[in-house]
């Protein structure tokens, strides 16, 4: 547990939806749930799998927005840091003792490229993304004023069509300005294929980092020639990670989402054609959510709807069971088919989320189980920090 929550004064079903050492039949509803023993088993795999393939594992804290849940990464799975995706997210892990930050975005805005430059003050590594020259200056005048180092990544637009660069020449020539900016120092590259994570079939998202690999090699190739060969070269999720580990290309890996597996990312296909929820990795995500009407013969109405949850890569999966299923959900309601009628007012059930990680921004707390009791409550620590 992250020494500074102080569950004094909170009360359950206000606060918080649980306290360690409740039963696991008492835990409030709807709030998010983790299995404990599943989520280690997926962080100690994850954590082997980098280490046997001398890689390192930057975890992505997008993903659960918990301190908490970092380092257990670190502790369990010798993860070497964090990405986030916004400058107050990076502070938040900083500021909870979080070593090596990255944030794996722009940062454009001057007040945030000031507060990006006081993140060394906090004791960690600071790195940034950059995919244009004219971004150098202002990050270079901010370390230089705050006293502090930034290190850059140039971001390769390798697939995902969002941000980066996608030539060797424009790779250069930023690497090029940020060596030579005080208070600046060129680090690597980034080059996260985004757009392939969640393709079904492992043949499609192989010939998707093929390309990438290719197109980051010859950024590479490019740096090295010029004098700037690059120390770190981080990409790779849960859906390509194999492919990056074992390019000669990369070795720092990003993924996230393995440690909890929504039901988006666990319908994707290994090269064995098997689900990678079946087997790759584990659910230790769940919504807990509550029966709370049943009028009609054949649908349960539960607690969790759609401010419990994000729904843009599709609806739950109930966690265990075939005989009833998930539908639809409206604000505050999700309505559950019950063909067989078999669930009663007050039942508990687990949904695996669509898409963990705007699932995990719209709680405040995560509740841990284990043995059927409440183990501990941690929270979502950077949970609405988007600026």
């Amino acid at each position: 547990m992250n020494k500074q929550t102080n569950f004094q004064g909170l009360e359950v079903g206000y606060d918080i939806p649980a306290l360690p050492g409740m039963d696991e039949a008492d835990i409030q509803t709807p709030c998010l749930v983790l299995d404990l023993d599943a989520l280690e088993r997926n962080i100690v795999k994850m954590g082997d799998y980098a280490r046997s393939h001398g890689m390192r594992h930057r975890v992505h804290g997008k993903m659960h927005k918990s301190v908490d849940v970092a380092k257990l990464q670190e502790r369990l799975g010798g993860s070497v840091g964090v990405c986030c995706q916004k400058v107050s997210e990076a502070e938040v892990f900083a500021r909870g003792g979080i070593k090596d930050v990255l944030v794996s975005n722009q940062v454009r805005d001057p007040a945030k490229i000031d507060r990006l430059a006081r993140l060394p003050k906090l004791g960690a590594r600071t790195i940034v993304c950059v995919d244009d020259v004219a971004n150098v200056a202002d990050l270079s005048a901010a370390a230089v004023r705050h006293g502090t180092e930034i290190e850059v990544f140039v971001e390769i637009d390798c697939g995902a069509g969002r941000c980066g660069v996608k030539t060797p020449d424009e790779v250069v020539a930023i690497a090029q300005a940020v060596a030579a900016a005080p208070g600046l120092k060129f680090s690597g590259i980034q080059a996260y294929q985004g757009a392939m994570q969640h393709m079904d079939k492992y043949e499609d998202r192989k010939a998707k980092l093929d390309a990438a690999i290719a197109q980051v090699k010859g950024c590479v190739d490019a740096l090295t020639a010029a004098g700037l060969k690059p120390d770190l070269v981080s990409g790779g999720g849960t859906g390509s990670y194999y492919f990056e580990s074992t390019s000669g290309v990369y070795n720092e890996l990003q993924c996230g989402s393995y440690a909890f597996m929504d039901a988006d990312y666990g319908r994707i296909l290994d090269k064995d054609g098997n689900r990678i929820d079946r087997g790759e990795w584990e659910n230790a995500l769940f919504i807990l959510t509550s029966v709370m009407s049943h009028v009609k013969a054949d649908k349960a109405i539960c607690d969790a709807g759609l401010k419990a949850q994000s729904v843009d890569s599709g609806l739950p999966v109930i966690f265990g069971r075939d005989d009833v299923k998930y539908v639809k959900c409206s604000d505050e309601h999700g309505v559950i088919d019950d063909p067989q009628g078999v669930l009663k007012v007050g039942d508990k059930l687990k949904l695996i989320p669509g898409h963990c990680d705007p699932t995990c921004n719209v709680h405040d707390w995560y509740v841990g189980v284990r043995n059927g009791k409440v183990e501990s409550v941690w929270p979502v620590s950077a949970r609405g920090k988007a600026y």
